[in-house]
């Protein structure tokens, strides 16, 4: 992947900083989208630049259509190309059913479903004139499973892999593929971006041990550099024979 083009969408924290961190770490230059997290931005610009690579700042609300393909010129205008889209951005408002208004609902499913349709639109003809391209969701285990704590957040979840299905179908002859990963519970601490294999048991603290095991076959809560792995795998040419696939990393969590 050395010397290809990523954009990640909300990557100033969390799941995107590391997704950010894994694709730099393999020579892939990216584009760092942010909305409201400025500050945690450019942290990850900073830490994807320490790879060697080039990366850029662009602020964005996914949900705004213009937004969208303004960011998608800007990242075509600095680096000539985007091979890689990573959708990233989500909003999560845990409301229950009868809490949630108007105004609450269309900013989840704006953010979560309308803004990974719009950026795969924005990708698109890049991708084609480029021969082919690699286009990745970040969805949830709640896009398989009912959750009772945001029930938005849910329908997006679930949206989000028949979008990527469609999408998969219909790009397929551009050389593009669209596949989705399904992360279960994944630490966002400060220290969690930082590209690993896996946390050493000796780094989870005793309480976090024990709720890790009552919870989760492998001992652990994921890390967003997990995630970011998959990004890699699914971004790299070994991986051009799958496409509209879905992938739960939830340390096997489901089973349970």
């Amino acid at each position: 992947m050395q010397g290809k083009v990523a954009l990640v969408t909300g990557a100033g924290t969390g799941i995107g900083r590391g997704v950010a961190l894994a694709l730099a770490a393999r020579g892939v230059h990216v584009a760092i989208n942010y909305h409201s997290s400025e500050e945690g931005a450019r942290t990850t610009l900073e830490q994807v630049q320490a790879q060697g690579v080039r990366g850029l700042l662009v602020r964005a609300d996914v949900s705004v259509a213009k937004q969208v393909r303004d960011m998608v010129d800007e990242v075509l205008q600095t680096f000539g190309r985007l091979d890689i889209l990573v959708n990233n951005s989500a909003a999560q408002l845990n409301l229950g059913l009868a809490d949630y208004d108007e105004a609450g609902y269309d900013r989840v499913m704006g953010v979560n479903l309308r803004g990974y349709f719009l950026c795969t639109q924005a990708a698109i003809a890049p991708m084609k004139r480029q021969g082919g391209g690699r286009i990745v969701y970040i969805s949830s285990v709640h896009g398989k499973r009912p959750t009772d704590f945001d029930v938005v957040y849910a329908i997006t979840k679930g949206g989000i892999k028949m979008l990527a299905r469609e999408s998969a179908i219909e790009l397929g002859k551009y050389g593009i593929t669209v596949n989705v990963i399904e992360p279960g519970a994944v630490h966002v601490g400060e220290k969690s971006g930082k590209p690993r294999p896996i946390v050493p048991a000796q780094a989870v603290s005793n309480e976090s041990r024990r709720r890790g095991l009552r919870k989760f076959p492998l001992g652990r809560v994921g890390t967003p550099a997990d995630i970011g792995h998959i990004v890699c795998f699914l971004a790299d040419d070994a991986s051009e024979f799958i496409t509209g696939a879905a992938i739960r990393a939830d340390g096997g969590s489901m089973l349970l």
